[in-house]
């Protein structure tokens, strides 16, 4: 059974019971499915192509938009709106899109209709014909190999990528989530994640959809916005990035009871620094669980449950996914030795769309070393390892890693240190070239309100914990980290200002 059937099935079974409450009111199941079939009768008149983009805020609107969209035979692209206009424009030419469901105050935040190229159809569902009578139909029969969505990635190196997932690797995916996280009826999610984003859209909008619970959208992550959704809704599932715990550490009025509710705090999208961790649950009581994933993957592989937590694990992976650690000529690691982290399981992508030579990159065929079956296995680019009972934890990436003076060092271990001093909020570690030593390690920081800056007591701080060659060679405080919509720092753009400026 298709995860779009399956979705409907649960809907007509619950039709009455709420499904999503958002900025703009409550939804029932049966209001989001009936939207669902007013938009697939809606684009059989006005989207002959195959792909239709989806360009809204997080929200009831994107499900029923989505939903609709499958139920139509397309395949729904959705458009990040703080992309900038080059990479938007890729995206749209890139997936062949030419039409997108909006509303309104969306085209505004982008610009206008003049943001979007010509070709583009604009269907705003505020226009949507509705003329009382619903317009029923059978869903299509989807084979799990039928592509479902193309998402592209932020784009932090390069020009966005799209990858291609498929009804197969969705349904995979929710299923594994459900069954490892033992997601179960009285659950309520708080989403405040961009539904454009794999994880928004696949375990905090897809997800609750398919285990019939309710979920909460705001479409803004406001601070104390999003405590007060926790104090009133009482959320069991919450998964957001480090920097939005962060910022929920602002709110001088939230209170270890206002989260009493959480069974799975989880955190993800980038690496959890040790000083946020403390701080929650030192003054709030929660006690975060890592998890890991990547838009090729569905996303999620692995998820730290509360049974085998422990800090710095990313936890073990889901049902069906296997987790693999191999060295730089693919050869299987041992446990606790650091290596590339391959991934294989029914929720790996098909493959990066019009990219061929890209996924004879990333994709090899090896045999698994514990039950000696060749199987496909997608390389992440991330380094890490595994131990003894099957826990994941991430070094850092690949492509991120700095050489100085002959010896591997990764951002992360730097970061974390930084981090731990109390005037800094967030920190990022970048390398630029150097001839006697290979590279150096290049600090940018962004501190806590109403704190000073210090190079060198920040320097004098690194000397307590690293050793003399991982100390930064420059310290520089940035207003603001450059972040991606999720909060992830682009280190993209930050490398780009040491190669265009004498640090």
């Amino acid at each position: 059974m298709s995860l779009l059937t399956s979705i409907l099935k649960r809907a007509l079974s619950q039709a009455s019971q709420t499904a999503i409450v958002d900025d703009r009111g409550t939804y029932s199941y049966a209001k989001v499915i009936g939207g669902a079939y007013y938009v697939s009768d809606w684009l059989d008149d006005t989207c002959p192509s195959q792909q239709v983009g989806l360009l809204l805020p997080t929200s009831a609107a994107y499900p029923i938009a989505l939903l609709g969209a499958w139920m139509a035979g397309k395949v729904a692209v959705p458009v990040n709106y703080l992309l900038g206009e080059s990479d938007r424009t890729h995206l749209i030419n890139d997936s062949g899109l030419s039409t997108i469901i909006t509303v309104q105050a969306m085209l505004d935040f982008i610009g206008g209709r003049e943001a979007l190229p010509s070709h583009v159809r604009v269907l705003l569902l505020e226009d949507m014909p509705r003329d009382g009578i619903l317009p029923l139909r059978f869903p299509p029969l989807y084979n799990d190999d039928d592509l479902a969505l193309i998402l592209y990635t932020s784009g932090t190196s390069g020009l966005p990528k799209g990858v291609e997932l498929t009804h197969g690797n969705l349904s995979s995916e929710i299923k594994a989530i459900t069954q490892h996280a033992q997601i179960k009826k009285g659950d309520v999610f708080l989403g405040v994640l961009p539904q454009f984003h794999c994880f928004g859209l696949t375990a905090l909008t897809l997800l609750p959809l398919s285990a019939g619970v309710k979920v909460v959208y705001t479409a803004r992550f406001v601070p104390g916005k999003v405590v007060a959704l926790i104090r009133e809704h009482r959320p069991t599932v919450f998964m957001a990035v480090p920097s939005m715990y962060g910022a929920i550490l602002s709110v001088k009025s939230a209170k270890p009871e206002d989260f009493t509710s959480l069974r799975l705090p989880v955190s993800g999208g980038e690496p959890l620094p040790e000083a946020i961790y403390n701080q929650l649950r030192d003054r709030l009581d929660v006690h975060l669980l890592e998890g890991y994933g990547l838009t090729e993957t569905s996303p999620a592989t692995n998820w730290s449950t509360p049974e085998i937590a422990k800090r710095h694990s990313v936890g073990t992976p889901l049902p069906g996914v296997r987790n693999l650690i191999v060295d730089d000529h693919d050869k299987p690691l041992p446990a606790n030795r650091d290596g590339h982290i391959l991934i294989a399981g029914t929720i790996v992508m098909k493959g990066y769309h019009n990219l061929p030579a890209l996924d004879k990159e990333v994709f090899v065929t090896l045999t698994d070393p514990i039950d000696g079956i060749e199987k496909r296995f997608f390389r992440t680019g991330d380094i890490g390892k595994i131990d003894e009972l099957g826990r994941l934890y991430i070094t850092g990436r690949h492509k991120e890693m700095m050489i100085i003076s002959g010896e591997n060092v990764f951002p992360r271990e730097i970061e974390e240190v930084l981090m731990q001093h109390p005037a800094i909020r967030f920190a990022a570690v970048v390398g630029k070239p150097d001839p006697s030593r290979g590279e150096i390690p290049i600090a940018f920081v962004e501190l806590e309100e109403d704190q000073t800056f210090d190079e060198s007591q920040l320097k004098t701080h690194c000397k307590q914990s690293l050793a003399n060659f991982k100390i930064p060679k420059k310290v520089i405080c940035k207003d603001e980290l450059p972040k991606n919509p999720t909060g992830k720092i682009q280190r993209k753009d930050l490398q780009n200002q040491i190669n265009q400026n004498d640090f």
